[in-house]
């Protein structure tokens, strides 16, 4: 009992705790999406080793002389009236350096025939309702937001995070647009070096180095590789995974047809796009493997829903491949790549 005429101490307050974030299960802690814009596989790996390409394309330009046609009509058309060029290790050798040492997928399409934009948002949303490449920020789109269910949303959800570093296609999505976690390309390097990225990155190209048509291949292939650096040397190479693809065909051409994803019933059939290379970086990824299992842009989606225990956002990521045959979890983590060249 507090005895009479003294006083009692004031109780220090406790400042709030912040919500501990979950750790995601298993050696993946992060996954990070390198999106590059506009080149078909045969195109950059016609030529690799062992790969389902035409080496015997004629060699192309860096940087592309001009920028190929590359919407739903000229991918129509692509049999006769895309261009037989294709680039080689000298061009790209980070790509191909990876190729060597990780896995290289020579069976990857597009979620759709292109352009841009709807594979933008099938990398996010394994869906699109935009069909064209309009920009959201163009005052002549009078387009909202669209209320699209999102892998970034069932992030937040599971207490998880996620970053888009340079990325558009946010924009188009209305819980992502204004979002804090939309902010520049440059920021990444910054980020991975520092060790602190978040579960899940997209990251794509700032201009003049997003390998877009006609900017320079090389330049292109360089930085991607010195992002790939900073993760290096942030300490996060150990329990992290690094998707390299492109979103579209760019109007190069490609050997392969791409397969059948459904048929209405008036006949009417909808086919995959292009194929594009799609290059796995990781200590888990298997050693020199090309993978021929069928891959698309939403197996991306599927992926990071199987390793960070997410739900399924519709019936296209429920029912795509998670690739799984790119990896091995049980041998010898490898080792990180060496510097970009």
């Amino acid at each position: 009992m507090r005895k009479p005429g003294s006083k009692r101490k004031p109780t220090a307050s406790k400042k709030p705790q912040p919500t501990p974030r979950p750790t995601p299960k298993g050696p993946i802690q992060h996954v990070v999406i390198i999106v590059k814009e506009n080149h078909a596989f045969d195109n950059y790996f016609g030529r690799f080793p062992g790969a389902d390409g035409d080496p015997n394309l004629a060699t192309a330009s860096d940087p592309p002389s001009t920028d190929h046609p590359h919407d739903h009509a000229a991918w129509l058309e692509r049999a006769t009236g895309a261009p037989k060029e294709q680039y080689g290790q000298p061009n790209i050798p980070n790509y191909w350096r990876y190729a060597q040492q990780y896995t290289l997928c020579d069976k990857y399409f597009t979620a759709v025939a292109g352009p841009s934009t709807p594979n933008h948002l099938m990398l996010i949303a394994a869906d699109s309702p935009i069909i064209n490449n309009p920009h959201y920020r163009d005052p002549i789109n009078t387009q909202p937001p669209f209320n699209l269910p999102s892998l970034p949303a069932n992030l937040e959800k599971a207490g998880l995070t996620w970053r888009n570093y340079g990325g558009y296609a946010q924009g188009y999505i209305t819980a992502l647009k204004g979002s804090k976690n939309n902010v520049t390309a440059q920021k990444f390097a910054t980020d991975a070096a520092a060790g602190k990225l978040p579960t899940v990155s997209w990251l794509y190209g700032p201009t003049g180095l997003s390998e877009h048509p006609v900017e320079s291949v090389q330049a292109g292939q360089k930085w991607t590789g010195q992002q790939v650096d900073a993760i290096v040397k942030g300490g996060l190479w150990p329990n992290t995974v690094v998707f390299i693809t492109w979103d579209d065909w760019g109007g190069w051409y490609d050997h392969v047809t791409p397969p059948l994803v459904e048929q209405w019933k008036d006949g009417t059939q909808f086919t995959y796009g292009s194929r594009v290379g799609c290059l796995v970086l990781s200590p888990y990824a298997k050693a020199a493997y090309i993978s021929h299992t069928q891959h698309t842009h939403v197996s991306l989606v599927k992926f990071c829903e199987k390793t960070f225990g997410l739900p399924s956002i519709n019936a296209r990521d429920k029912a795509a491949d998670d690739m799984s045959d790119c990896f091995d979890f049980a041998q010898k983590p490898l080792a990180a790549p060496g510097p970009a060249i």
